[in-house]
């Protein structure tokens, strides 16, 4: 209702502007300002992910009905798969929190905090045509306690600067997942941080390189490896870059989507969420898991 009576007060500023004075004028301007900025990509999306819990009938008008591509696998495409899960909500219904939103070029890519089937977080990516969301690729995992320095898998810092430093971050991003990850060259990692100056939102490690090395230890002493095979995609928009990769975890196939924020040309926060693929069996829809 709040948007409606904005849109209304708007409609008419504007056919009265000729005659209102010129700070009358500047507010208007300002009103129409707001009012795009409400209808950016970025925040269809989150208002598509929010009306899981709002049930705002407007965003589902944001979902193209004749072409949505779904890439979660447990979910069949389309419009019709969307609604197959939201009838099986349990009593209550589901609830979802939007805690960072972010778009590069046609896509939009997400963080979010979710009561779905249980206590979730997870990434989220659209892509846009026209100003429709045709395709869907997500990662999610279980809520988990905050890590060993105290971080949860969402806190920390979400605004977005350096937007003219967006593409660099991108390949610094692109750069350090390749050569460290991919290649193997540990030796190279100091080269993408500053110093230990490193906070870390998994829940598994602490701060630092010390602390990512501790866990790379502790994973090695109990037989569990970590691979990334192949960098899919790489979105980001100003100090924050998102990275979608695919390899294994403990042997399995594993979707890995990373989160990071740079600062002075360095990696200075990172979140995850690393899915295992589910088997080609349990596939409710053939369009693959990455296929960007």
């Amino acid at each position: 209702m709040k948007n409606i009576l904005t849109l209304v007060t708007l409609a008419f500023l504007l056919c009265a502007c000729n005659t209102t004075q010129k700070s009358n004028k500047e507010e208007t301007q300002k009103t129409s300002m707001e009012t795009k900025t409400q209808h950016s990509n970025k925040d269809k999306a989150t208002a598509v992910l929010e009306s899981l819990e709002t049930g705002d009938q407007t965003a589902i008008t944001y979902i193209n009905p004749k072409k949505y591509i779904q890439h979660n696998l447990a979910v069949a495409d389309g419009l019709a798969g969307f609604g197959e899960v939201m009838q099986h909500a349990p009593e209550g219904g589901f609830k979802a929190k939007v805690v960072r939103s972010f778009q590069d070029g046609d896509y939009t890519f997400s963080h979010t905090i979710y009561d779905f089937f249980g206590p979730k977080v997870g990434f989220d990516i659209f892509r846009f045509e026209d100003g429709k969301i045709v395709e869907h690729w997500d990662n999610l995992a279980e809520l988990t306690q905050p890590n060993p320095s105290g971080h949860s898998q969402t806190d920390g810092e979400t605004k977005i600067t350096d937007l003219d430093k967006t593409e660099a971050n991108k390949d610094l991003v692109n750069n350090f997942l390749n050569t460290v990850l991919v290649n193997g060259e540990f030796d190279k990692m100091a080269n993408y941080f500053d110093g230990d100056n490193y906070i870390q939102h998994n829940s598994m490690i602490g701060d630092g390189l010390s602390g990512l090395g501790k866990a790379l230890e502790d994973m090695a002493k109990n037989g569990v490896t970590m691979v990334y095979d192949k960098v899919h995609i790489v979105l980001g928009e100003g100090n924050f870059v998102l990275a979608v990769s695919e390899g294994k975890f403990a042997g399995a196939n594993t979707s890995f989507y990373d989160l990071f924020r740079i600062e002075n040309g360095k990696i200075a926060e990172h979140w995850d969420i690393i899915e295992s693929i589910l088997p080609k069996a349990e596939h409710k829809n053939s369009n693959g898991k990455f296929n960007f």
